[in-house]
């Protein structure tokens, strides 16, 4: 019994020398050191030594496990050294070579327009205002000339949650939030950019979300011509200063008299072309001269105080400016259109 320990640990420990891994070395463990293993075994016939020589089996036995289990812990540290060793040449980095490019982002074409708006009328005065996209019904239309049943409401097919809440079909809620909240007092001065929604079929020209920018002025001897002078320099700073207006009547139920606008073309000078379907001008926006009933709803002396109000799209100013010849580059993020509008432009 005595000789075959002293095998065992010679066995056990030549085994250990050679392992090659930590797997490796934990199945010689294992399979010394278990409950089913060779020391286990030898040491069940103990049963069958005198009451002396048990004793002196028994610390043998121990010595022989301790030396094996020294072993393997010794070996394990040096193969976990080997491993940190591999690692690290493995993941060494040559502190010489060049970095990395980083590539850097560029403003979407969209919020580049939309700032360059706000840039431009927050220095004539005006501050920004914002508003829920999910909005109640009598902000959206009844506070603006739309009651219930108005022919006009069928003008903007919307998004309904609830009979009374929708999602917002133009930022003019944000207007009659605003006007509700000076309860009569002026002036008021605003823009309301944001995100509207319309149950519209997405193509080159249409999206079923897009963005609007919606302008808003109240004061006392508020005039049209003052609605002319702001969007011709509006339009001079957007499209150039050579940049003519034309102001032609149109319909919107909270303007009266309405307005759109046009601005001549840049392609041919105002000659005609494809671009402007021979006319001349591209139309680029609507306004007019806020409605009494509009007023009056939000508090407001009709006869005391005027105003003009006007909105337009972002997505058609950039398409205009930017040549974009569909709006749905603007929402499916191809890189490669993005990149044209770099921010050293």
């Amino acid at each position: 019994m005595q000789e075959r320990l002293k095998e065992l640990q010679a066995e056990a420990l030549d085994k250990i020398a050679q392992a090659a891994d930590l797997k490796e070395l934990n199945d010689i463990r294992v399979a010394f050191l278990g409950k089913k293993g060779p020391i286990t075994e030898v040491l069940k016939g103990m049963g069958k030594l005198s009451a002396e020589e048990r004793p002196k089996m028994g610390a043998l036995a121990n010595e022989v496990r301790d030396a094996i289990s020294s072993q393997i812990e010794a070996r394990q540290t040096e193969l976990e050294a080997a491993a940190v060793e591999l690692k690290l040449a493995a993941e060494k980095i040559d502190v010489t070579l060049p970095g990395r490019p980083v590539k850097a982002g560029n403003h979407h074409p969209l919020t580049r327009i939309i700032e360059e708006i706000e840039d431009l009328f927050i220095g004539m005065g005006y501050t920004v205002a914002e508003g829920p996209e999910v909005e109640q019904d009598y902000y959206n239309f009844e506070a603006l000339n739309l009651p219930k049943g108005h022919p006009a409401r069928d003008m903007q097919d919307s998004f309904y949650i609830t009979e009374e809440i929708l999602l917002r079909t133009h930022t003019s809620p944000v207007q009659a939030r605003t006007m509700e909240k000076r309860q009569g007092k002026g002036p008021v001065k605003i823009i309301c950019p944001g995100k509207v929604y319309r149950r519209d079929n997405d193509d080159a020209t249409h999206s079923h979300q897009f963005t609007q920018i919606e302008g808003l002025v109240i004061d006392e001897n508020i005039r049209l011509s003052d609605l002319k002078g702001t969007l011709d320099v509006f339009a001079k700073k957007m499209f150039g200063a050579d940049r003519e207006i034309r102001l032609r009547p149109s319909f919107f139920p909270f303007t009266e008299p309405s307005v759109e606008m046009d601005i001549s073309c840049k392609m041919c000078g105002g000659h005609g072309c494809s671009t402007c379907k021979g006319t001349g001008w591209i139309e680029i926006l609507g306004a007019g001269m806020v409605h009494p009933n509009v007023l009056e709803m939000a508090g407001y002396d009709s006869k005391r105080y005027t105003g003009f109000a006007f909105g337009m799209g972002p997505e058609r100013i950039a398409m205009l400016k930017y040549g974009i010849d569909d709006i749905r580059h603007f929402y499916t993020n191809d890189i490669r259109f993005l990149k044209q509008f770099s921010v050293t432009e």
